[in-house]
Formats: C-alpha cells, structure tokens, sequence
C-alpha cells in the first residue's frame, strides 16, 4: 500500500503567478512558485496522506493578486477505480470556489489581464517599504511606496461590506487550512467580521501591480459599557515572504488601527501560537521602550535614550557588556517599580488599548531588563509581583494543592516564566 500513498503536503504544490513583465523584473533571488503547505489535514484526513497514485502532483496556483486559482492534479500511474482510491481534485474542489481554471491558458490570460486592472479593496491604513533589490532605498513605515528605490507594502482594512472582498476571501480563506493548526474557515453570516489584507506594490510602466502577501480576520464583541473588543483571530504570510518581517508590519498596522479607532478599547488575540506570541511580544516591547512619557514616567527622567527608547544595553550590541550592559533599577525612581504602581499600569493599559495579562507581562519584562539581580530587595518585590499575577491566573488548579506544592510550583513557574522573558527580551533590538 505504501507504494500507491503520497503526502499530501509535499504533493500540493501552490504558487503566486505573476505576469509575465512582472515575473521578469524579480531579481533571481526572489521566487514565488512551487511552495508547499504546513498542514493539509482539515482537507485529506488526520494523517494527511492520499492513496492511490504514483508520482502524484497538485498544481495549484493563484493569480499572484487577485487570487483566481488554476487546479491541475498529475501523476503517472492511477490505482484501478477503487473506492479506496482518494478523489484528490473532488476533494479539494469542496474547499475553494467552483470557478477555478483548469485550463493553463486561459488561467495565464488571467493573470495577464489582472495584472493591470486588480487592485485591493478596503482602505488604505498603513504602508511601509523594504530597499528595493538594487540595494536603493531604505526600509521604513509610513513611507512613499511609489518611489523607485524602495519596495513598497501596503495594508488595507476592509469587512463583507466592501464590494467584490466576500469573493476574493473565499479565495484567500483557503491559507487558514494550509498554515494555521486548528485553523477553520469562519461564517460568512457573522458581520462582525473585519479584515487586513497586506500587498506588496510595484510600480509598473502604466500602472501599479498588486501581490497578496498575507492577510488577518480580526472580530469585534461588546466590551462594557459602551465600547467593542478587537479579537485578532487569524494572521498568515505566505512562506515566500516569511522571516522578511512582513509578520511584524502586519500586527504594527493592525494596532495602529486599533489605537485610531474610539469605540475599539483594546485588541485581544484568540489562542495564539507560539510564534506569533514572539512576534506579538517583540513588537509591543518595542513599541513601548520608543514610548518617552511612558518609559519616563516608569523609570524615571533618564529612561529613554536617544536610540529610540533602548534602555538597559538592548540594542544591536545586545544585552550586556559591548551594548552598555543591564542599567539597575532604583526603587522609587519610577511608577513600573518593582512592585509596579497597579493604578498607573491600569492607566497605561487602557491608553495603549493593550488586553490585561498582555501588559501586565510586558510590564514584568521591562522590569526585568532594567532589575539589578544584586538589588535583593527589587529581586524579591519583583518575584512577588510576578507570582501574584501567576496565582490569579492559575488560582482554581493552585488552589487544589497543599502549600508547600503550592509554592513549590509558583517558584518553579516564575523560574520558568523569568527564563522565557529573558528568550523575549534578547529579541528586541
């Protein structure tokens, strides 16, 4: 039997095609053809392998902005028609529309013809660039993505009321299965629904060119008395553009939205993986070290440097020695403590719209980054601050145990907590 199976993630084969003109101004380093997915198990079963092929290939490809797909399945030797033998294009054709192109002409002509005419729909809420190959140009947010020298990315925010997006999300949704474990397509018939969808832009001869790169479902639900919650439930970038920070520019956009917007009062993430934890914490801390009133009024006048908000030797030297090594915390200098001002951190948190045990554990690294380990009073405030926050949050399974496991296991959750921060906080730069 295992001669006629395949696996199903190295048979599916996905590319972004691009134009012909499009596809021949890409430097050599650059391609975005023949990848393959994480995950195809929501699709072909548990074990993510298809039974009755030899050599087995699925084609699918996208129009590199509009997303039309062409579906193609070939192999070289087909088992006899068997009920064991797996429908791949049937079974697949249940998870994307049913106006796929079969035929490779007609789907190049496509690609042709949307090259000049797609554009993203919604509006435009970020933008921000990378040097463009001939090593012109610098990378920046908010900059002019239309300049030769620079290549240029933009966000846009749209929801099921924007004319043609229901249509093109049927499209793009199918990502959710390829790259998100445990990912599932959402219900159309909820209008809460809101999305960010990030392009790349190339400036072309006439017109601009459009490449999806990844996208975000994003879900509001009440917050009282009168104000929404902004869950971010889904976040993909496709494998060619992924490790460039596009992930990182995506979730910026996302908060920046979320800061622009008065009825949003913060943004929450549902069940997020492990890496897009890192990505989520890398960016906040950042964003809060370059925050002067708030690092100044939580360590004091001398907390903020001219690098940004840098504080503690964390910058491209790294965190000790060559950067300027760990700064001590002085107790009493500054709100954040240890022990943190709660009143202020709660005042913080809800200006910068950030969800309650996110700040509280962004509050804890920073202390952490600035905490002079000889200091044993700071030490050990910051130890009772910390797992003060560990024993709400884990209160019905602590609660259970008698005291000495009780505090047996906080201190070895704080060790284990307090060794992850430091893994995090190596990554700001």
């Amino acid at each position: 039997m295992t001669d006629w199976t395949s696996d199903a993630n190295e048979a599916l084969t996905l590319s972004l095609v691009r134009a012909k003109e499009d596809k021949e101004s890409l430097p050599e380093v650059e391609s975005y053809e023949k990848f393959h997915p994480s995950f195809t198990y929501p699709i072909f079963g548990e074990d993510e392998k298809i039974y009755g092929y030899n050599d087995l290939v699925i084609d699918l490809r996208f129009a590199s902005g509009s997303l039309a797909q062409y579906l193609s399945v070939k192999y070289s030797q087909k088992l006899g028609s068997t009920s064991t033998v797996d429908d791949v294009e049937g079974t697949l054709s249940g998870f994307i529309p049913p106006e796929y192109y079969k035929d490779e002409s007609a789907f190049f002509k496509r690609v042709e013809e949307d090259s000049t005419s797609f554009t993203p729909s919604g509006k435009l809420i970020y933008t921000y660039t990378r040097p463009s190959p001939k090593g012109k140009g610098v990378a920046g947010a908010q900059q002019d993505v239309d300049n030769e020298d620079v290549v240029g990315f933009e966000v846009y925010h749209t929801n099921w009321e924007t004319a043609g997006f229901r249509e093109y999300h049927r499209r793009m949704q199918l990502f959710i299965l390829l790259y998100i474990e445990g990912g599932s397509y959402i219900n159309e018939e909820e209008d809460s629904w809101e999305f960010v969808v990030l392009c790349r832009k190339r400036r072309g001869t006439d017109v601009a060119t459009y490449h999806f790169v990844g996208y975000s479902s994003l879900y509001q639900f009440y917050c009282f008395p009168e104000k929404v919650r902004m869950r971010l439930s889904q976040f993909v970038i496709l494998t060619p553009y992924q490790r460039n920070g596009h992930g990182s520019e995506l979730y910026k956009a996302i908060y920046q939205y979320v800061l622009s917007q008065p009825s949003i009062a913060e943004l929450t993430v549902e069940d997020p993986a492990e890496a897009f934890e890192d990505l989520r914490d890398k960016n906040d801390l950042e964003m809060l070290l370059a925050h002067e009133q708030f690092m100044q009024e939580g360590f004091g006048a001398g907390a903020v440097t001219h690098g940004g908000g840098r504080v503690g030797g964390v910058g491209r030297a790294g965190r000790s020695g060559r950067g300027g090594g760990r700064q001590a915390t002085s107790t009493g200098q500054g709100k954040i403590g240890p022990p943190a001002d709660k009143a202020w951190v709660e005042k913080w948190r809800r200006e910068l719209k950030i969800a309650g045990r996110q700040f509280q554990r962004l509050v804890e690294m920073l202390i952490l980054l600035k905490l002079d380990p000889t200091d044993l009073r700071a030490a050990r405030a910051y130890r009772l601050q910390v797992k003060e926050r560990l024993y709400r949050f884990n209160f019905e399974i602590l609660a259970q145990l008698e005291p000495d496991e009780r505090h047996e296991k906080l201190e070895e959750t704080f060790q284990s907590v307090k060794e992850d921060y430091e893994r995090i906080l190596a990554l700001v730069r």
